[in-house]
């Protein structure tokens, strides 16, 4: 028997069979017409419906080696009452990001399930979704956050994750140089973190002929770039978003990027 919990889906999504009946979607109705029917051996999951109505339930065979096996328990996960059968054509329903996305936009009191036929017909269900939740801490800017964009993509791109909900946490450069002495120049970085301080901007990157007395808004990698280039340090505004996590692994679960860490991913308490 199937073991309820939240986030559960047809994984792959071909493992849920959509039948149309005719029949009272209770569960005494329901087991009798599924004891002893033939499903196919991959037919974990179906969905039945009867006009508006669907019911999400888990079967049992007595085989997966034979193509077609009987039933041999039947599970009902969601009654008409807990489930909804959604249509949206633009959703990967192979992808438990998008399934949770879906049955998000269209909660309601009561209802735990959400069968969804999304992009190419293809129908799958997710039941109570529950999506982790992790904090991308990104400088902004620029606009949209890198770091962000590049989450959004690999998360709906991979077939295996449990859903997931990204929240931007944002390191706004404008709210770091609030600090700094009136009419000072600023040194960023890098171009790609211009933006209209009201001030005197130089860039790191592009090695500045000149060396001002500015203040440098930087993380560990800029100031050893600064100290090549000019053989000292300024004034420096801490940027990296690792500074800014607890030692222990008590913050939330966050993806963040580091200068320092030139290849590869670095994994600690909650934080990658």
């Amino acid at each position: 028997m199937t073991v309820r919990e939240p986030n559960l889906r047809s994984h792959p999504y071909r493992g849920l069979s959509v039948q149309h009946v005719d029949i009272p979607l209770d569960d005494a109705s329901l087991t009798e017409y599924l004891m002893g029917r033939e499903v196919y051996r991959r037919t974990d999951f179906l969905a039945l419906r009867n006009g508006e109505d669907t019911c999400l339930v888990a079967v049992g065979k007595t085989s997966t080696e034979p193509l077609f096996s009987p039933v041999t328990s039947v599970e009902v996960l969601a009654g008409p009452d807990a489930c909804r059968y959604v249509l949206a054509p633009a959703s990967d329903v192979g992808n438990a990001t998008a399934l949770a996305a879906v049955a998000t936009a269209h909660r309601e009191p009561g209802i735990i399930a959400h069968v969804i036929e999304g992009m190419f017909s293809h129908v799958n269900f997710i039941l109570e979704p529950a999506p982790i939740t992790i904090h991308v801490m990104e400088v902004v800017p620029p606009e949209p956050p890198k770091l962000l964009e590049q989450a959004k993509q690999a998360v709906l791109f991979d077939e295996d994750m449990p859903p997931v909900r990204l929240e931007l946490d944002a390191i706004e450069v404008t709210d770091l140089v609030d600090g700094v002495e009136a009419g000072r120049p600023l040194l960023l970085p890098c171009r790609g973190a211009g933006t209209d301080l009201g001030r005197e901007v130089a860039y790191l990157d592009t090695r500045p002929a000149e060396r001002l007395d500015w203040t440098m808004v930087g993380c560990d990698r800029s100031s050893q770039f600064h100290e090549h280039f000019y053989g000292d340090m300024p004034p420096v505004v801490g940027m990296c978003p690792l500074r800014r996590l607890p030692d222990d692994g008590s913050g939330p679960l966050t993806l963040a990027k580091c200068c320092m860490i030139e290849r590869g991913v670095d994994l600690r308490d909650g934080v990658a």
